[in-house]
């Protein structure tokens, strides 16, 4: 139980990158926006492979996944932020309650996963 809002937050954020494919993420990164859409889109979804895999593997096999967990509920909360950041660009496709409850719901579970393991020292 105490890490159920970090359980929620990466499953938000699955299901965000889900969402980015939708969306057409790699338009707005600096780099792979200039490469097309065809190479954008593999690199956007190969680059995913060994993210997924190193979190998926220090979760389960690393020294301290509780740094892991902190830190991704960090870069959750930081999430909004680089979203806030892109939200005026002009190939931006994250504008309906879809893909806002998705990144909110990841950022806002990080914030609650980091209170309680403050509290919980």
């Amino acid at each position: 139980m105490d890490y159920l809002f970090f359980y929620c937050g990466l499953s938000f954020m699955i299901m965000h990158e889900i969402d980015a494919v939708r969306c057409k993420e790699w338009r707005i990164f600096p780099g792979l926006a200039s490469l097309g859409d065809k190479i954008g889109y593999i690199i956007f979804i190969f680059a995913h492979l060994p993210l997924f895999v190193w979190a998926l593997w220090y979760l389960n096999h690393g020294q301290n996944p509780k740094l892991f967990i902190q830190g991704f509920s960090i870069f959750s909360i930081v999430h909004i932020g680089l979203h806030l950041l892109f939200l005026k660009h002009k190939l931006n496709e994250f504008k309906d309650w879809i893909s806002w409850s998705l990144i909110l719901g990841a950022g806002v579970s990080g914030l609650f996963q980091l209170i309680i393991m403050a509290y919980n020292g």
